[in-house]
C-alpha cells in the first residue's frame, strides 16, 4: 500500500494506493495518528486506487475518526471504488462516514 499525504487549506488529504487490509491497515491509521499529533484535525482520505478493504482496513478508519472526534476533529471518505462501496453499504457504515465522489466537494464541507 502506498500512501501520500498532500495539504490543502488545513485539510490533509491522503491518497491510498493498494489494498486496506490486515497487512497494511496500520501503515494508514500511523500516518493519520502522526498528524494528528502536529495538529491536524480534518482528514479526507481518497480511496480512488483501493479495490479491497477488509474489517482491519474498516477498523482502522472507525478508530482515526474516533481519535479525531475526541480533538474535535473530522474525517471523510472520497471517491470510493465499486468494491469498496459495496462493502460500506453491507456494513452499513455509508450511512457512518462522511462521503463524496469529488474533492472539490469534500474540501467544500469540511471548509
Amino acid at each position: 500500500m502506498e500512501i501520500l499525504l498532500n495539504e490543502k487549506n488545513d485539510i490533509t488529504i491522503i491518497d491510498v494506493k493498494g489494498p486496506v487490509d490486515l497487512y497494511h491497515s496500520g501503515k494508514l491509521k500511523d500516518a493519520i495518528e502522526k498528524k494528528i499529533s502536529e495538529g491536524g484535525r480534518k482528514f479526507i482520505i481518497n480511496l480512488e486506487k483501493v479495490e479491497y478493504i477488509d474489517s482491519s482496513g474498516i477498523g482502522s478508519l472507525i478508530s482515526s475518526m474516533q481519535n479525531l472526534k475526541k480533538v474535535s476533529g473530522s474525517l471523510a471518505l472520497l471517491k470510493l471504488t465499486e468494491p469498496v462501496e459495496k462493502v460500506f453499504k453491507l456494513t452499513r457504515l455509508d450511512g457512518f462516514f462522511k462521503i463524496y465522489k469529488s474533492e472539490e466537494e469534500a474540501v467544500s464541507a469540511m471548509g
